[in-house]
């Protein structure tokens, strides 16, 4: 494994390959292979591609986000315009049920609450007004709704885990009432994030638990 030196300068290198991230404000530490984040951005959607790129550089083990969002001094939208936004721009993806997900917005910072029947629905919703102008930071909160008679969820998960690369000894699975525990060990986060969400597209999955760890 990279030393916490040597990784901190890939995360570097990364943020200035990322082209939708102005890393000229952010600032990286690294500590036994957790990424700590600093300075502030934009917009949150910057906020949320620094996060994502930090995450992609291997050997990074987890990433701690303190970016804070600066708006630019000409970007004034109140709350409700915010609000007004999201709605609209939720009603024209075909990925959010219709009027499904209701909208709240306090200092910029939206929250989301609904439910769905998918994960990837909830996923979808928050993509669709992260990268609204004003909005500081998203907190979802959309549910997802559990279905009956699911069948056997652990089974439909290992296999789907098996057709991709994981092999069965790498991850477990446990499953109860349509919530999902992970558990094993994967070689960094790209993979740890493969496992979940493949986790999320079984049917009858209502909540996924990640517990997989970095080696």
């Amino acid at each position: 494994m990279s030393n916490d030196l040597q990784l901190k300068q890939s995360v570097l290198d990364e943020l200035n390959w990322e082209p939708s991230v102005n890393s000229a404000h952010i600032g990286v530490t690294a500590s036994d292979g957790v990424i700590t984040l600093t300075g502030n951005v934009g917009s949150y959607s910057e906020k949320h591609a620094a996060e994502t790129a930090a995450l992609r550089v291997k050997d990074v083990r987890g990433v701690a986000e303190e970016i804070e969002v600066k708006l630019p001094f000409d970007v004034k939208h109140g709350d409700a315009e915010i609000a007004e936004a999201a709605l609209h721009r939720l009603a024209w993806d075909t990925s959010v049920p219709k009027d499904a997900v209701k909208v709240t917005v306090n200092d910029g910072w939206m929250t989301l609450t609904g439910d769905v029947g998918w994960h990837f629905q909830k996923d979808a919703a928050a993509d669709s007004v992260r990268t609204l102008w004003g909005v500081t930071g998203v907190s979802n909160n959309v549910a997802i709704k559990p279905r009956p008679n699911a069948g056997d969820i652990k089974a439909d998960i290992m296999g789907a885990l098996t057709r991709s690369w994981f092999k069965p000894e790498h991850v477990d699975v446990t499953a109860a009432n349509g919530k999902v525990t992970l558990t094993g060990k994967v070689n960094n986060w790209s993979e740890r994030q493969i496992a979940g969400n493949t986790a999320w597209a079984a049917p009858g999955v209502s909540a996924v638990t990640n517990d997989i760890r970095v080696s």
